[in-house]
């Protein structure tokens, strides 16, 4: 199992280009199972949840090939659905396998998806995704560990109202309804821009779709979907992850391919912290304002708020700013298993049930660190960068999930960063 050797204290420079966002990508490629003719995604990320994705519609019938020998474009056209079932030895590795139950459901009649796996960061359900299937006539069975769902005669639009906002079920609902008869509402939608970046590729398809980015949004069911071509959006994560990179280090660094405005609430405090994000022509630069940092309260919720994908990334940020922090998760239980590998690099942070109170120290020291999730596992990847000495991060898997090329677009502005097995 590899694993990171990075030495800190040197501050970034240079440029650090942005992926396509992850988040976005997953939901597109579920998309493509809606049509029997070819999509067309540009920018899509080499990650290991992109390839655990493409394998699983591959399972199902979908050829998916690179164009032009260009990893980043990938041709997906699935003629026929030569499967119905997304097993359990591929939707273990990743939860955002559960994104093709809409899509088959409605396009074939039934599905059969193993319940999803992923970071353990919590419980997540997926009740919203079933009860809202169940609103548009879907049947629904668990039956040793899968959804077995059966619509045989098609869904039905319907009003589906959710108690809090969720990505996933939002997502699943939006591709479901784009093949059911009538009009479907979902009141109380995530208002991602992943699901913007979903709308616009079912659009491009032919769907009639209202109110994607809002809390409401209706969806008109069409009787088949055409094929399209889409280019992902960037991944605000990522653009946030390199930019506390450049405030933690004290370096400064230009990211392109990535709007200012996709950080969202993280740009407010990311300024309320003493850094400064300067708009530039594809991006943005940033760097400390005046050297300083400020310790910064910060509270998870869910879009526009500040996102839960960040936590980490900003907890790490706050070990060493002047001051306190106090940081609370309202997203995700067991989001917090980053804290002791944190403190074991120096971090003073003391945790009480969903808050972590942060005070800053003057400078982190290396250690050998173990990561637990995909952002705690970047998280103490910037920690590193600005400690003294070296730090050895283990089962960096993780990292691999969700973080395109990292230690190589690191080392390009930089850091002393190795991957070693």
């Amino acid at each position: 199992m590899d694993r990171l050797l990075i030495t800190g204290g040197t501050p970034l420079s240079g440029t650090v280009r942005v992926s396509g966002a992850k988040n976005a990508a997953l939901p597109l490629i579920a998309a493509s199972l809606l049509t029997d003719e070819p999509i067309e995604l540009e920018g899509v990320p080499e990650l290991a949840d992109v390839t655990s994705m493409l394998r699983l519609v591959q399972r199902i019938g979908t050829s998916a090939t690179y164009v032009g020998g260009a990893p980043g474009r990938v041709r997906l056209h699935t003629p026929t659905l030569l499967a119905r079932e997304a097993p359990y030895d591929l939707v273990r590795k990743m939860r955002a396998s559960v994104l093709v139950l809409g899509p088959l459901l409605a396009r074939g009649g039934e599905a059969r998806v193993s319940l999803p796996g992923g970071c353990a960061i919590g419980p997540r359900p997926i009740d919203l995704h079933l009860k809202g299937l169940e609103r548009m006539g879907a049947a629904i069975d668990l039956v040793d560990g899968y959804v077995a769902a059966r619509a045989p005669h098609g869904l039905v639009g319907a009003e589906i109202e959710f108690p809090q906002p969720s990505v996933g079920a939002t997502e699943n609902l939006m591709m479901a309804a784009c093949l059911a008869r009538g009009t479907t509402r979902i009141v109380g939608a995530a208002r991602e821009p992943e699901i913007v970046d979903l709308a616009l590729l079912l659009r491009s398809m032919g769907a009639r779709i209202e109110g994607a980015g809002t809390s409401v949004i209706a969806i008109e069911g069409m009787a088949r979907l055409g094929g399209a071509a889409h280019s992902i959006l960037p991944d605000r994560i990522e653009a946030g992850t390199y930019a506390m990179a450049a405030a933690i280090t004290g370096g400064r660094l230009r990211i392109e391919n990535a709007p200012l405005e996709l950080l969202g609430a993280a740009r407010e405090k990311l300024v309320e912290a003493g850094v400064e994000l300067v708009e530039t022509e594809n991006g943005f630069e940033v760097g400390r304002a005046n050297g300083v940092l400020e310790g910064v309260d910060v509270m998870t919720r869910p879009y526009p708020g500040f996102a839960t994908d960040l936590q980490a990334q900003f907890m790490a940020l706050m070990t060493v700013a002047r001051g306190a922090a106090m940081i609370t998760e309202t997203i995700f239980e067991n989001r917090f298993m980053h804290v002791p590998e944190l403190m074991r690099m120096g971090a003073k942070i003391t945790v009480h049930g969903g808050s972590a109170m942060v005070r800053g120290v003057e400078r982190l020291k290396g250690a050998p660190v173990m990561a637990t999730d995909l952002r705690a596992s970047v998280s103490l990847v910037l920690a590193a960068l600005a400690a003294e000495g070296r730090t050895e991060i283990n089962r960096i898997y993780h990292l691999d999930r969700g973080y395109e090329h990292l230690e190589k677009k690191l080392g390009a502005v930089g850091a002393r960063i190795e991957r070693v097995p």
